[in-house]
């Protein structure tokens, strides 16, 4: 019997599904999980076939979803990454980008080196920090509020107006939350600041009906299984223009100054651009090079393979289910928490925001008769995960301890200081069903009777 592609993909299909629907949770034993992949057979149906047409590189699938995702984030342009990390590394190396200067109109010149100041919450993530270091800025660190958990725009007037040399403001909406996005915008346009977003946290949010990643220059996803949509591991950087994504896909493609995407690209004598043996180098005018071998900027090897693009054109597609279910779990939690507001700092949610929900985060107020540990640790032997918000205060943690901050300084951030503390979060995630959210309810329950 001859075997065919459409045999395997229908067996994998028939597996996967027979798989899923065998599944069973039992209170108590199995774990309430924070998050995980909200798949179904197609996912592993378009994988497998991926690999079964042998093709393993960015191709047809990466074209597509470069196409079919920066409108999420309000913008025109993109390209894929192998994670958010990496395309947070790619937004800030294209800061330093000398292309970028050739089209002033782009963005505010900056001061290359440790002359430009780039301002950032600190508490925070780690590779939303480190490449601003890496890319030899200058990190000035802002203060976050309590009830939102993003950036304090109050203080954050009081750090442009003292330092008149930040350039640049980034930082990461917290578990799809964001500021009063109206407010930041007043401080971008009145200290002439490059904003850059990492929207890791946020795909699907909105503030005033529009889309958070559309408000600065370049922004950031990641597609982490954690996240809203997953390829298992993968990222993205949206941008506003074709000169923009012309030196991010450099940037992410070892330098190279040719973007030849797929099989038909790379197998064509002309490539992309139609012009792939010509005169690419200037210091040689005379010699005709391969544009595939031509290299422009100083770059890194950041990208995803295609079957992680397939998985992702496939995730798309559920978004909108996924948006609904994660605002369902918020608010079941957010209900259950309100009835313990004495002893917790709930999420507060600007007017505007439209949240689509990461997790559902809590800080145990300072009268509390527990900590935290007490907390997350009775939780969690009830099998209900917890993790913690992120770095916390990341001048605390040792890998920050010696870029020139004093242990006091790193302190003096009050309310980054309290959520390493005492801030923590539960998952939201669509696959987190009703039955395990009352079965969280009955555990809450039990540890407040015992207090």
């Amino acid at each position: 019997m001859k075997i065919t592609k459409e045999k395997i993909l229908t067996l994998v299909a028939e597996y996967i599904s027979q798989k899923h629907n065998e599944r069973t949770w039992t209170p108590g034993k199995d774990w309430v999980k924070y998050s995980g992949p909200y798949f179904d057979y197609k996912e592993y149906v378009e994988a497998i076939s991926t690999l079964l047409d042998e093709w393993l590189v960015l191709g047809e699938n990466a074209i597509k979803f470069e196409k079919k995702f920066p409108p999420l984030l309000g913008k025109k342009y993109g390209v894929v990454t192998n994670s958010g990390s990496s395309a947070n590394l790619l937004m800030m190396a294209a800061m330093k980008s000398k292309n970028l200067y050739k089209f002033p109109s782009l963005l505010h010149p900056i001061d290359k080196g440790k002359t430009t100041k780039v301002l950032t919450p600190c508490a925070n993530f780690p590779t939303s920090i480190s490449p601003i270091i890496q890319n030899g800025f200058t990190p000035i660190f802002v203060d976050i509020e309590l009830d939102t958990l993003n950036i304090d725009l109050y203080e954050t007037e009081k750090l442009l107006e003292q330092h008149g040399d930040i350039k640049i403001i980034t930082f990461a909406y917290v578990l799809g939350n964001c500021m009063d996005m109206n407010k930041l915008m007043e401080l971008v346009t009145k200290y002439n600041l490059i904003l850059i977003e990492d929207t890791c946290d946020a795909l699907g949010s909105l503030f005033d009906n529009k889309p958070l990643g559309s408000f600065g220059e370049l922004s950031s996803c990641s597609f982490y299984p954690a996240h809203h949509i997953t390829g298992g591991e993968g990222g993205f950087v949206a941008c506003n223009n074709k000169e923009q994504d012309k030196i991010l896909r450099s940037l992410r493609d070892w330098s190279r100054d040719c973007y030849c995407v797929g099989e038909k690209a790379n197998l064509s004598m002309k490539g992309t651009c139609g012009c792939r043996f010509s005169n690419w180098i200037p210091s040689l005018p005379n010699e005709i090079f391969d544009h595939k071998y031509v290299y422009s900027e100083l770059g890194y090897n950041l990208k995803p393979i295609e079957l992680q693009c397939s998985i992702l054109l496939e995730q798309l597609k559920k978004l909108p289910e996924i948006i609904i279910k994660r605002k369902e779990n918020y608010k079941l939690l957010f209900n259950i928490f309100s009835k313990y507001e004495e002893y917790f700092i709930l999420p507060k949610v600007h007017p505007k925001t439209n949240i689509n929900p990461f997790a559902f985060p809590l800080t145990i107020k300072n009268n509390a008769p527990f900590r935290r540990n007490h907390f997350t640790c009775f939780l969690e032997d009830h099998k209900i995960q917890t993790r913690m918000m992120f770095g916390g205060n990341m001048l605390l943690q040792s890998a920050y301890q010696d870029i020139g901050y004093t242990k006091e300084y790193a302190l003096s951030f009050k309310n980054s200081t309290k959520i390493t503390t005492d801030c923590f979060f539960l998952g939201c995630s669509p696959t987190i069903t009703t039955i395990q959210i009352s079965y969280i309810e009955e555990i809450i329950e039990k540890f407040f009777k015992a207090l």
